[in-house]
């Protein structure tokens, strides 16, 4: 192919390689190349590809019923799915709502949240309070919330001055060395408190958080306490509480949610890549009664809606690829297989003098690059190291996740790794060797 008509992610140099095929955790390049899949693409993949389970639920729905409006009807797939994932109310959620994507799934939890304040008779509730570092979409609203500085640049203008911004839960960068754990926790309590208090209590609609930070910082897990402390701020001043887990969600930390692991449940939470598995474009917003039930008993509807809502092929996807998590205990083999990817990467760049840090949860890790391990001094934003590592990995066979401005929007680097639940032993050591040989030849191109 001489000349691509597709708008892709660069528009400099060639297109990038046609996608063939995938089995497993690897995709075919068209002319044969096998690539290890390391991070199902932005921690889609959870099952691989081409499982034939989903893939045939797909087929069977589309022999049955493509496409049928919200207005007019529901359908089997899309009530079999949120069965499956509220129908017990874990954490006191209670009712889905279908979108496309991630950033539809945020957005449409901001309106939900601002909408049930109008709904119980408190309309001065539109302030949304977020985290630096942190990433919540693409789209207007969902790039207002997020902290993604390099992304919003260009788009400030159009961006709402409804959201403000309190410090990330990030310990190796944020975390003073005088500060023991709780102390930190403490502190970033405080600070969120103290933003609540400048805006006046009564104006804050809710605190919107990822429970283990993804793109934008590198899989970066809050400290022990924290999300108690958050549930318990939200709760004194009447706030809602959203967890963003489109990216750590649905299993990609060991747990079906992220905030399992905290001890604490979210009114609202947006999910989305880790729910389909990237079989079709699906995301959910997973609300509580009490936020659905001051709708119906208000208005009587929520006021937002897409074209594609609660579509039946991805609901049938998405609902297949739940049924194969729970139905093979892939739970189970993400923490399993998790501790050994953590394993492996502490053995091979615990003591690699440019890795700063290495994080995360089951089948979830980021390792930060550093120019100076004892400063945690960044490289040079200018050498986008991230992308050299990026493009020198997939020559070798890998496809991992780097990104840059792991800091504070500009400065630093980061690598993040989110193979699919069924990866294999040996799989996970190629990742691990590939990607050490990938930043080691990237590191050796580069001047002192």
């Amino acid at each position: 192919m001489n000349r691509s008509r597709v708008i892709h992610r660069s528009l400099r140099g060639a297109p990038p390689p046609i996608a063939a095929g995938g089995h497993g955790v690897w995709l075919t390049e068209a002319g044969g190349r096998e690539v290890l899949d390391a991070s199902g693409g932005a921690a889609v993949s959870c099952l691989g590809h081409q499982h034939p389970r989903v893939v045939e639920a797909i087929q069977r729905q589309t022999g049955t019923l493509a496409y049928a409006h919200t207005s007019f009807f529901s359908s089997a797939p899309a009530e079999a799915l949120a069965e499956e994932l509220v129908g017990h109310e874990p954490g006191g959620l209670a009712y889905a709502y279908f979108v496309s994507g991630g950033s539809e799934a945020i957005e449409a939890s901001l309106k939900m949240a601002r909408q049930y304040f109008v709904e119980i008779g408190q309309p001065g509730r539109g302030h949304f309070i977020a985290r630096r570092q942190s990433y919540h979409g693409n789209t207007l609203g969902a790039l207002a919330l997020g902290g993604n500085a390099w992304r919003k640049a260009p788009y400030a203008p159009l961006l709402s001055h409804a959201f403000s911004h309190v410090s990330p839960a990030f310990a190796y960068r944020e975390q003073h060395s005088t500060e023991t754990e709780a102390e930190f926790t403490a502190r970033l309590a405080a600070e969120l408190e103290a933003e609540f208090q400048r805006l006046g209590p009564d104006t804050v609609a809710a605190f919107v958080a990822e429970p283990v930070v993804g793109a934008t910082a590198g899989c970066v897990p809050a400290p022990a306490g924290y999300f108690r402390a958050v549930r318990d701020i939200c709760d004194r001043h009447g706030a809602l509480l959203i967890l963003d887990e489109v990216m750590c969600g649905m299993g990609r930390t060991g747990t079906l949610h992220a905030w399992e692991q905290e001890g604490i449940a979210p009114d609202i939470q947006a999910v989305a890549k880790g729910l389909g598995g990237g079989y079709q474009p699906i995301g959910a917003v997973l609300a509580s009664a009490r936020v659905v039930d001051a709708l119906r008993d208000g208005s009587g509807a929520f006021q937002h809606g897409h074209t594609y809502l609660a579509h039946p092929i991805a609901c049938a996807a998405a609902l297949a690829v739940q049924q194969v998590i729970r139905e093979e205990a892939l739970l189970a083999r993400v923490q399993e297989q998790g501790d050994l990817l953590e394993r492996a990467l502490i053995e091979r760049f615990g003591n690699h003098p440019h890795v700063g840090d290495i994080r995360g949860r089951g089948l979830f890790w980021g390792v930060e690059l550093v120019a100076d391990r004892a400063s945690k001094e960044p490289f040079d934003p200018g050498l986008k190291l991230h992308a050299k590592v990026k493009q020198v990995a997939f020559d070798r066979g890998l496809a991992c996740y780097p990104a840059g401005g792991t800091i504070d929007g500009v400065r630093g680097d980061h690598v993040l790794l989110a193979p699919p639940y069924i990866v294999r032993s040996g799989e996970i050591e190629m990742i691990v060797d590939r990607l050490g040989t990938a930043i080691d030849v990237t590191l050796s191109g580069i001047k002192p």
